[in-house]
């Protein structure tokens, strides 16, 4: 009698089916690595982006008029404190003439907030100036 078997043995299902949970697991295990990469590829985004805008924010800043504050700005709330490097002295042209400004050099500490989560810290070094006069005096 010639018998034809059809189907599945039970030993081929399970291993069909270890076969199968291999795979669910290992792809699984690759999806998730990929979202907490993308997660942190995210945070160093808004990281540099937070930096650019507390270079761009903190060029407005004079220092030697404002050496500390903070202010909110859009998402960001930033905290800046100059420390002098250089004083205030009388400025000077190329040609070593006085000019009407006085000028410091200043190290200008930098904290980016957003939404009250701390993103990043820096310090950046700024010239500070202020107009002594309006028309150079005779004098000078």
């Amino acid at each position: 009698m010639n018998k034809k078997l059809h189907g599945f043995t039970l030993l081929e299902a399970i291993v069909a089916l270890v076969l199968m949970a291999t795979t669910g697991v290992t792809v699984l295990s690759w999806i998730n690595t990929n979202l907490l990469t993308l997660q942190r590829l995210q945070q160093i985004q808004q990281r540099h982006e937070a930096i650019r805008n507390a270079l761009t924010f903190i060029d407005t800043r004079n220092p030697l008029e404002q050496p500390q504050g903070e202010e909110t700005v859009g998402v960001y709330k930033f905290s800046w404190n100059a420390t002098v490097v250089e004083p205030p002295k009388s400025g000077a042209d190329a040609s070593g003439a006085k000019t009407t400004f006085e000028v410091g050099l200043y190290d200008t500490h930098i904290k980016v907030f957003s939404k009250d989560i701390f993103l990043a810290e820096l310090t950046v070094r700024q010239v500070g100036y202020r107009q002594l006069y309006k028309d150079i005096p005779d004098d000078f």
